[in-house]
C-alpha cells in the first residue's frame, strides 16, 4: 500500500519547457527546498510535464500544496498534490 510522503509534492500540467530552476523558483517563496526533480523523455530529454518538488519541512510543503494547486503558470493550469511512496519491496501491479 502507498503512503503518502507529506514533505514532498507532485507538480502535474507542466509546461514541457520549464526548467528545475524555475521549478524551484515557483515554490521556494514557501520554504526550504530539499530537492527538484522533474521527469523527462528519455530520447529527447525534453520535461514530460510533471516533477516533484521536495520541502523540508511538511508545513512549507502544505503551504504550497494550498497556494499552487490550480494556479495559472506559463499559461498553463498545474496540479499540486501530495506525492505517493511506495515501499521498496511492494510491486505496483
Amino acid at each position: 500500500m502507498a503512503r503518502r510522503v507529506a514533505s514532498e509534492l507532485f507538480v502535474s500540467r507542466l509546461s514541457f519547457y520549464i526548467t528545475t530552476g524555475e521549478l524551484e523558483r515557483l515554490f521556494s517563496p514557501f520554504g526550504l527546498i530539499e530537492q527538484v526533480r522533474l521527469v523527462k523523455d528519455p530520447r529527447t530529454q525534453r520535461p514530460k510535464g510533471f516533477g516533484f518538488v521536495k520541502f523540508v519541512r511538511e508545513i512549507d510543503a502544505k503551504n504550497a500544496l494550498k497556494a499552487m494547486n490550480g494556479r495559472i503558470v506559463n499559461s498553463r493550469l498545474i496540479f499540486v498534490e501530495l506525492a505517493e511512496a511506495t515501499n521498496p519491496g511492494e510491486s505496483s501491479s
